[in-house]
């Protein structure tokens, strides 16, 4: 997992360029922005799980709190 950060680090902007060109000659333009939404749907999606986690973790703590208090 390190060895990739460390490679993503010494990504330039001729690499970038490179990458883009590949990926508009492997998609076209057209199917860019279709393929841009799925993964922004696919992130939104991820979040909204966390966030559903997040919340089912901190109801008991939340539950527990409110308890002690009344006593």
């Amino acid at each position: 997992m390190t060895n990739m950060l460390a490679i993503l680090g010494f990504i330039g902007t001729q690499e970038v360029i490179i990458i883009a060109i590949i990926v508009l000659l492997l998609f076209g333009g057209k199917k860019i922005p279709e393929l841009m939404r799925g993964i922004g749907k696919g992130i939104r999606s991820f979040k909204e799980g966390m966030d559903d986690v997040k919340s089912e973790i901190e109801k008991p703590i939340d539950q527990d709190r409110k308890d002690a208090e009344q006593k």
